[in-house]
Formats: C-alpha cells, sequence, structure tokens
C-alpha cells in the first residue's frame, strides 16, 4: 500500500494502513489542530528534517501508572532529596535539552527547531507538559509531552546527572496517577522505560484504551 501524504486539510489515514514499521503518513504540518488530531487518534511526528513524518507503531509502548516499578536502587535518591521535582516551571529548557541530547544510534535529534516551536506554543495553550529535576539550582533532568484526558503522551526525555531523569519521570508518574491519568503513551520500547514498568500491547488495544480514557 502507498504511503499517505497528507496536503492542507485535517486528516490521517486508518492507523491500520501503517507499514510495519509503524510508518503511516508523511507531509503537511505540525499546526496546533494538526498535531492534537494526530495524538487523539495514537499517532504521533517525528520529523526526518524536511517533512513530518507521522508513526503509529504495532505493538505500542505504554506505562499504566499503576504498574510503575521504582528500584531498590532509586529509593536512597528519593530518601536523601538529592534532586528537586518540579512541573512546568522550565518547558521551552525542557525541549531544548532534548533537542541537544545526543542519543546512542542516532546521528541527529528529530526535534528540528519547527518541532520546538510547535510544542512550546502547545505548551503555552495547556496542552503541553514538562517534568523537572533540579539540582543545586540546576536544570540535570526532565521530560516533556502532551496531556489530554486521562492520557499522557510521553515525547522526550533528557538528563545531565546520574539518575535525573529518571526521578523525574518517577515523580510525574506518580503525580499523574493521583490526577487520575491511567495511561502513559511511551510510543516505541526502551530499555530505560521497560525497567520501569513499561510494557509492549497491540495498536488495537492501544486505540481502545485512548477511546475510552480520552
Amino acid at each position: 500500500m502507498p504511503l499517505a501524504v497528507l496536503d492542507d486539510r485535517i486528516w490521517f489515514p486508518p492507523v491500520e494502513e501503517a507499514m510495519a514499521d509503524g510508518l503511516l503518513a508523511m507531509g503537511g504540518d505540525l499546526s496546533i489542530e494538526r498535531l492534537l488530531a494526530a495524538y487523539r487518534k495514537g499517532i504521533f511526528p517525528w520529523y526526518d528534517g524536511r517533512l513530518p513524518l507521522w508513526w503509529s507503531p504495532n505493538p505500542r509502548f505504554i506505562l499504566l501508572p499503576s504498574e510503575l516499578k521504582v528500584s531498590r536502587s532509586m529509593k536512597p535518591i528519593f530518601n536523601k532529596n538529592i534532586f528537586r521535582f518540579t512541573t512546568n516551571k522550565a518547558f521551552a529548557q525542557v525541549i531544548q535539552h532534548c533537542k541537544e541530547t545526543k542519543r546512542e544510534g542516532q546521528d541527529g535529534t528529530w526535534i528540528t527547531d519547527e518541532v520546538e516551536k510547535a510544542y512550546n506554543l502547545l505548551h503555552q495553550l495547556g496542552h503541553a507538559h514538562s517534568a523537572e529535576a533540579w539540582h543545586d539550582g540546576q536544570l540535570v533532568g526532565g521530560l516533556y509531552g502532551i496531556r489530554m484526558g486521562r492520557v499522557f503522551f510521553g515525547e522526550s526525555m533528557f538528563s545531565k546527572q546520574s539518575n535525573a531523569s529518571k526521578f523525574a519521570f518517577i515523580k510525574y508518574v506518580q503525580q499523574l496517577q493521583k490526577e487520575e491519568v491511567q495511561l502513559i503513551d511511551c510510543q516505541v520500547y526502551t530499555e530505560h522505560l521497560e525497567s520501569l514498568g513499561a510494557k509492549m500491547i497491540m495498536r488495537q488495544q492501544f486505540i481502545q484504551l485512548l477511546e475510552h480514557l480520552l
């Protein structure tokens, strides 16, 4: 099946038409309306540097907040109050650090200037949120994503100090659970998030969860 090419209209093909690697469509733009429409359908953008690519992988990597795992090695981090936790205090800094972080196996980052601008606007409109870890007044770790209904769609995270991003993630998941968020979308597999309780589910189950929780 040929890859769908998006135009000026806000539309996406059915997620079942995605390729084996999850690539569903290309083109369009990063308008607020298109981004929010994508998340509602279980689709997210990655940028290849030239134009948006839209993805809906199968299976999908998710975390149920009630299944969060906190390892023994992390407990001293919390007990000693090494980091200070905040939310939405430094969104622009968080996404900038995520953009600049070099990642193993990747030549660059999908967070282009266009992506950074779009998500900063999403934050200003109340859709995108960040969680931060601070040490001695310096931002040393964090993550950002989209909150819709009882779902948080995680986008990216960074760490400039050992365990900083893990600390921010754990604290934020615990906060989201108190706020009755029931699903965290982690998009694609990472060993780091698997150690925290994330798991694979089939795309159809993920879409059904979205329909219920949004």
